[in-house]
């Protein structure tokens, strides 16, 4: 990279939360390269020394937050003329709030000039900022930085997010943004963030940065960190916007950079990396159900695979085992499994029953060929025959006790799911950084539509935050960018658990017979998440499944009765299940949504 003087560096880096010495040497390299570059200023992410999200690690482990400290007078010591905003834990040594901010550092020419302190916490959502930090004042004099010859002002990622005029409701009394305009007259703004991607936000966010920009006339660099922590995937794309709202550079997305930002703002003296395949098209889109998945699949496909690669490479694990039962959601798994940790480090197994069509193994075989990870066809009748005899003759001598046994059960369906689960963790437990990993998607866990302990039990989700007609185009997307590794059969099948006999037809139960059609399904989520829609308020609207299909009052209902039911009485699964990356706009991700296992909905 070429001298960059009148030019910010944007360190758009992936931190593992708790490993301070870890970060602390990432951002020593980028220290030393920003000096050798002349660099006007070094910008670094929110909390990027400590790792964001910190959650309770700073409370538990507070020597962690004395190592963040030290290495952050460590880092200081390198820096020279360039400027070098960095964020961390801060003490608080206020009698009264809690122990830490979320802070910036301000480092340059050997020493700590600096620190300010985030006044808005975010408590919303996947945050819950209040639970951990102490807000700080805020004073717009404290927050102009000299950087070269201009006058910067500084914000800590929601400070900018409190705008009345952009929020129909805002949350927030008080708008940094607005304070530090009007008071401080600063030539640009800097903002260093943590902001996590999800459906539409960074549409909302592109939005947001435009409008402020051209209402105050002020150029804004918007600096955001990289990579996956647990269920929270952030997409970088860290970027800046000239005072008329246009976007004048852009960094990669999914990607670790140095990124330099020339001060002219204009687009000619930058780079303007593009947003993921259909993000950029769809900046002005209503907030409405659709099934044109399109847009946001680049983004979709892009969050899971840095997801699965961030959970495994941080927590130490290699080598993923899935079950391959020849339907869309392993299949699906399977290929972004083998894109994301490599062909050689990914086992499917086939584990047929009884009920399991000749298709299905045949297609679970086809599927793995094509992407040439490692298969094995394991029947698992013997173990599900000893499993369901030891369990009747325990159930008889139950029915002792408790004469009121059930005249037909489920018990015969989890079995099977379980059995499949115990040779997946046997296959973990035998073999080094080996994880099962789970193929749910998000309609069929929102209504239950699994097991606890079988499809449900694993150490990884990666389509849990997908709802099935998305991954229904999500597969399409995948043949059509990757030399259609999934065999078009499982594309034209509809699902089934292949648990059940379905005593009308004599064939495996379908999915959409046991449940409703995944069209209506996957709206219904939609309006309840979206819109806070009961019932009776999705009665009254018309939905897209409506409009190809003739469906009576009757059957709405019951199948919008049969959702909230299900919904409800799949709580205690949700908060069981593993993690998995937040896709969504809304989702029931445990890290996001929490809801007492035994309250009522209905």
């Amino acid at each position: 990279m070429r001298k960059v003087s009148d030019s910010v560096l944007i360190a758009q880096l992936n931190p593992v939360p708790g490993d301070i010495l870890g970060n602390f040497e990432a951002a020593k390299e980028c220290i030393l390269e920003a000096n050798d570059l002349s660099a006007s200023a070094l910008i670094f992410p929110e909390l990027f020394l400590f790792g964001y999200p910190a959650m309770d690690m700073i409370d538990r482990y507070p020597w962690l937050v004395d190592k963040n400290i030290e290495y952050l007078e460590e880092l200081a010591a390198l820096t020279c003329e360039t400027a070098v905003l960095i964020g961390f834990v801060e003490v608080s040594h206020c009698r009264f709030g809690r122990k830490y901010f979320n802070s910036i550092a301000i480092l340059q020419n050997g020493k700590i000039h600096a620190t300010v302190q985030k006044s808005l916490l975010c408590e919303y959502s996947q945050f819950h900022e209040a639970r951990y930090f102490q807000p700080g004042s805020f004073v717009p004099e404290d927050r102009i930085i000299k950087i070269g010859k201009h006058r910067a002002g500084l914000l800590i990622c929601e400070e900018q997010w409190a705008d009345e005029d952009f929020f129909e409701n805002q949350i927030y009394g008080f708008d940094p943004l607005k304070a530090l305009i009007e008071e401080g007259r600063p030539d640009f703004i800097i903002n260093c963030s943590a902001s996590p991607t999800r459906a539409k936000k960074e549409q909302l966010r592109h939005n947001l940065l435009s409008y402020l920009c051209k209402k105050y006339n002020t150029p804004l660099i918007f600096a955001n960190q990289v990579g996956a922590n647990d269920a929270l995937s952030f997409m970088g794309a860290s970027c800046a916007y000239d005072s008329e709202g246009e976007i004048v550079a852009r960094a990669q997305s999914f990607e670790s950079e140095l990124f330099p930002v020339n001060l002219s703002f204009k687009a000619c003296d930058n780079t303007i990396n593009p947003l993921p395949t259909g993000l950029e098209a769809d900046f002005n889109s209503e907030k409405c159900f659709t099934l044109d998945y399109e847009p946001d699949l680049d983004r979709t496909h892009k969050v899971i695979l840095h997801s699965v690669r961030d959970y495994f490479k941080k927590t130490g694990f290699k080598r993923a085992v899935l079950g391959l039962s020849g339907g869309l959601d392993s299949a699906v798994c399977a290929v972004l499994l083998a894109q994301a940790l490599g062909a050689e480090n990914i086992l499917a197994l086939s584990m047929p029953t009884d009920i399991t069509t000749f298709e299905s193994k045949r297609d679970a075989k086809i599927l793995a060929e094509n992407l040439g990870i490692h298969f094995m066809e394991v029947p698992i009748k013997p173990m599900v025959a000893e499993l369901s005899d030891a369990i009747f003759g325990i159930s008889q001598k139950t029915q002792g006790f408790w004469t009121d046994r059930y005249a037909e059960t489920y018990t015969q369906d989890n079995i099977q799911a379980r059995a499949r689960a115990t040779v997946l963790w046997g296959i973990s437990n035998e073999f080094p950084c080996t994880l099962p990993i789970v193929t749910s998607d998000k309609s069929e866990l929102y209504v239950g539509y699994s097991t606890v302990n079988g499809d449900m039990s694993g150490g990884f989700a990666p389509i849990s935050d997908v709802v099935k007609t998305k991954v229904f185009a999500l597969a399409h997307w995948l043949n059509k960018h990757y030399d259609s590794p999934i065999p078009e059969d499982i594309l034209n099948k509809r699902p089934s658990a292949e648990l059940a006999i379905d005593p009308q037809t004599g064939k495996p139960l379908l999915a959409e017979e046991a449940l409703m059609p995944y069209e209506f399904l996957d709206e219904a989520i939609f309006r309840l998440e979206n819109f806070g829609q009961d019932t009776e308020s999705q009665m009254a609207e018309k939905f897209l499944y409506e409009e190809k299909n003739t469906l009576e009052p009757w059957q709405k209902r019951m199948w919008l009765e049969k959702f909230f039911k299900r919904a409800q009485s799949a709580l205690f699964k949700w908060s069981i299940m593993p993690t998995g990356p937040i896709i969504d706009a809304h989702s029931i991700n445990k890290q996001e949504f929490t809801q007492p296992v035994v309250s009522k909905i209905i």
